[in-house]
């Protein structure tokens, strides 16, 4: 177990301890949780870093990464949700664009290709963490946050799929 790895498996150990610091106090302020996700999200970019820098990348890491990122932001959104603070039908195209673009990578893993992290990628993961950090701390301008979130979530998707139109020829075949 190399270190990158430690720290992904740090980030799904968090997502148990800020939905249960957000759900003692749901829809209120709520900064334990908030620091609590923060550390979760910030772990994404170590776990990266350290995994390119260090040359340790590993099949267990490429695994375990997107799995413990899409955890993150699932629990994340199902506590805004239960809270009545974010709309389902928001949250489940978030979660719809991961499990199709998830499901797109895996087609291009079976054909030998990867689908590298785009900068729409990129720029939805971090308007999501924004986003739910605004309404953990109740921003008054966390649902237009969350509007953009959803816009860059769908953009990022698109892009996706797009990109990877050879990968989805091939496995119609």
């Amino acid at each position: 177990m190399n270190l990158p790895n430690m720290v992904t498996l740090l980030r799904i150990s968090l997502v148990p301890l800020f939905v249960y610091l957000y759900l003692k106090n749901p829809g209120q302020v709520n900064l334990p949780a908030a620091l609590v996700f923060v550390l979760a999200s910030a772990t994404d970019a170590v776990d990266g870093y350290l995994a390119r820098s260090r040359r340790e990348i590993t099949r267990f890491g490429q695994l375990i990464d997107p799995i413990a990122d899409k955890l993150l932001i699932t629990a994340a959104l199902l506590v805004l949700v239960q809270a009545g603070l974010v709309n389902t039908w928001m949250a489940l195209i978030i979660l719809g664009r991961e499990f199709a673009v998830s499901g797109l990578r895996i087609l291009a893993a079976a054909e030998g290709k990867v689908i590298p992290a785009s900068l729409w990628g990129k720029i939805k993961t971090i308007s999501q963490i924004v986003a739910v950090i605004a309404f953990f701390l109740r921003v008054s301008w966390a649902p237009l946050l969350m509007w953009l979130a959803v816009i860059a979530t769908v953009l990022s998707g698109v892009r996706y799929f797009q990109k990877a139109q050879d990968v989805l020829k091939s496995s119609l075949k």
